[in-house]
């Protein structure tokens, strides 16, 4: 509870469990021993990567700031934890200015604008749709590389 709480220290339990509920946090605390109030950490229980990114969320939902800023908010995450943070952030990015920064280009294709940086400098702008079309795009070149799997990578 007091790890999502961090983010806004006068939250009620109701709206603590609200914000976990919404970064599908709710599910696994639940099931720990002492359910919200399980010691989690170095001393207490570990959690997998998607589960701190899915705290990380909450504690962002609770936080309720106008301005949300994600550096690779689902690098090293297997296909099933991607998803949850997938939801949760599309929650969580509903109504505010949001900045994402990001390798994996399905954690952007929704966005409103996506920027392409190359050598520091913006080479391509547009949504997803329109920047597939531009044929010989660096984000249509990646985008190709990335949805038919990388070079050994199992299916």
């Amino acid at each position: 509870m007091e790890n999502i709480r961090y983010a806004r220290p006068g939250a009620t339990d109701a709206e603590v469990i609200e914000a976990a509920k919404l970064a599908h946090v709710h599910e696994f605390a639940s099931s720990f021993p002492a359910g919200y109030g399980t010691l989690v950490g170095e001393r207490g229980m570990k959690l997998s990567g998607g589960e701190r990114q899915r705290v990380a969320i909450a504690r962002a939902i609770l936080k309720d700031a106008p301005i949300l800023v994600l550096d690779e908010a689902t690098s090293s995450l297997d296909s099933e934890s991607e998803m949850y943070i997938q939801e949760a952030l599309k929650k969580l990015m509903k109504g505010r200015t949001t900045i994402v920064v990001a390798h994996r280009l399905s954690t952007i294709m929704q966005m409103d604008r996506i920027l392409v940086i190359d050598g520091g400098k913006v080479v391509e702008q547009g949504k997803h749709e329109e920047l597939l079309k531009a044929k010989q795009g660096l984000y249509q070149r990646l985008w190709d590389i990335q949805a038919g799997g990388f070079a050994g990578e199992k299916a």
